[in-house]
């Protein structure tokens, strides 16, 4: 007997929590970074480029997928790619790709988010500090006060198990008065907060040299440096792609699987485009660039993932209404995380439901019980070597959320350009305002996004081969030989993670599908 699945409440909820998803702490905290490191203005050429031949056909392609694994009943990716796969290839070798799609979107949804939430953690962690003035006294440099927040248990463990704990509360209670209620609160404000912190921006003057304006820090990001435009630049364009709208997660299918059969997936995911591009061009562009340029100058520009924990720290706590601007800050960077993470731990909530018939409620729980035990590692480095060097957590960020995202999108394109083909056109026009034509599903969806993303999946593989990360010890580790056991660490639970994910993908698949798989045709019609 069928279960009835829930849908979303409104079409508004639905963008929201789609954005939201797509809208995450990389808007705020990784896109200024990437864009002044790699040329300014010239960035901007590459990333609108991927945006258009690799973002949304992507997006589409995701969105096509959930939907359509939603009507048979599916929110996790192994059984929807296999639905897809099968109409080009037989059931047993489309059983093999939704179980490798599965695979990566398991060890995705259980190790990104393990440490991910760990940042959202600090990010609560720094809002209350802010709130009440713990990192502005100047006796102590930001960079310090950073790494007694990692050492000290106290501190990082217990807004970590906060956020956490958030997190399972609002997924418990469903898709429209959980994860869609939230969005309708959080979405507006990460907007409200980020148009305020922009106005305090573009009215700081120049704090400390004449020619350190905001504005300046304005041109220095928009005004292309075309000596620094290259092939490096043009591939961080490509992965920020990724990484900001949330592809090649699983996740995308999943909120779509709760769509109805004729809801309209084209504007919605250019919907979903469009909001998270405001976020993170607009303002993330305008807040932190313009801040740090202005204090810090150029060179404040380059301080990557201290940004936000080092940097801007430093400036909240000598500019004019520091408390308050830092906690809207802080407050952005979290409500921005929460509804991205919210989404990962949903997929792993609906893959109790479907495979084991877990109540929500309790899936949650035992979901957050997941997190807490394979997120610990994460904190007790820093806690139990006194070093705020995260060896553990930069390997798994290394391998989950880099280079996994790649291999999973290329797999979920060419799955639904080649092997369900025309088939995949007409489902994604269903219900759709705007109708995807046939030439851009054949020159985007089959063609350009395909060799885009073989091009950064090969690019991507010589630059790992290059800084050692595939060497037993790899490069950022050798000068650090006590921390070593951590890297080891991190690929021995990366291995682990990703069997499991491959076993229960493939069960998943044949628990439902076993008789059309053993005879080599479709069966099973929706």
């Amino acid at each position: 007997m069928e279960e009835r699945r829930e849908n979303w409440g409104s079409k508004l909820g639905l963008i929201l929590a789609m954005a939201g998803n797509a809208v995450g702490l990389g808007n705020f905290w990784r896109y200024p970074y990437q864009a002044a490191k790699n040329g300014g203005g010239a960035f901007m050429i590459p990333y609108f480029a991927a945006l258009i031949m690799l973002g949304i056909p992507l997006m589409l392609v995701e969105w096509n997928q959930g939907r359509y694994g939603g009507k048979y009943g599916h929110g996790t990716l192994g059984p929807m790619v296999y639905l897809q796969a099968r109409e080009g290839v037989k059931p047993k070798t489309a059983a093999i790709l939704g179980a490798i799609a599965g695979m990566f979107a398991f060890s995705v949804t259980v190790l990104l988010n393990s440490y991910y939430n760990h940042i959202i953690g600090w990010t609560l962690g720094y809002s209350y500090m802010s709130a009440t003035g713990q990192y502005m006294d100047k006796s102590i440099k930001t960079g310090e006060f950073f790494g007694q927040y990692l050492t000290s248990p106290g501190r990082s463990l217990i807004f970590w198990i906060i956020a956490v704990a958030i997190l399972g509360i609002a997924v418990m209670r469903g898709v429209q008065k959980g994860i869609e209620a939230w969005a309708k609160v959080m979405m507006p404000t990460i907007y409200v907060f980020g148009i305020i912190l922009i106005i305090r921006t573009l009215t700081l003057s120049a704090p400390v040299r004449p020619d350190w304006t905001p504005i300046a820090g304005l041109d220095y990001i928009w005004s292309p440096k075309w000596n620094e435009l290259n092939a490096k630049s043009a591939l961080a364009a490509a992965g920020q792609i990724f990484f900001t709208l949330s592809l090649g997660m699983g996740i995308i299918q999943n909120y779509a699987s709760y769509l109805k059969p004729d809801d309209d997936i084209v504007v919605s995911g250019l919907a979903t485009v469009s909001l998270n591009e405001l976020a993170e061009v607009i303002l993330g562009g305008t807040i932190a660039i313009p801040i740090c340029y202005a204090f810090l100058g150029p060179e404040g520009l380059s301080a990557g993932v201290g940004l936000s924990f080092v940097a801007l720290p430093n400036i909240f706590r000598t500019m004019a209404g520091g408390r308050v601007f830092g906690t809207l800050w802080f407050l952005l960077l979290y409500f921005a995380g929460f509804t991205s993470a919210i989404a990962m731990y949903n997929y792993l909530v609906a893959l109790l439901e479907e495979e084991m018939g877990v109540k929500r409620q309790i899936g949650s729980v035992l979901v957050f019980i997941l997190y807490i035990v394979i997120g610990l590692p994460v904190a007790l480095e820093p806690i139990l070597t006194k070093k705020a060097e995260l060896f553990y957590l930069t390997e798994l960020d290394n391998w989950v959320g880099s280079y996994f995202l790649v291999v999973l999108g290329l797999l979920e394109v060419i799955v639904t350009g080649w092997l369900m083909g025309t088939k995949a056109l007409d489902e994604m026009n269903r219900g759709s305002y705007w109708k995807v034509p046939n030439w851009f599903f054949n020159l985007f969806v089959r063609v350009l996004a395909p060799v885009y993303i073989i091009i950064l999946l090969v690019s991507s593989t010589i630059n790992y081969a290059k800084e050692g990360y595939f060497k037993l010890v790899p490069g950022f580790a050798e000068s650090v030989p006590e921390l070593i056991p951590w890297v080891q660490g991190a690929r021995v639970v990366l291995l682990v993670v990703l069997v499991i994910g491959f076993v229960q993908s493939y069960r998943s698949i044949r628990r439902k599908y076993a008789e059309e798989i053993e005879a080599g045709k479709v069966i099973v019609v929706r």
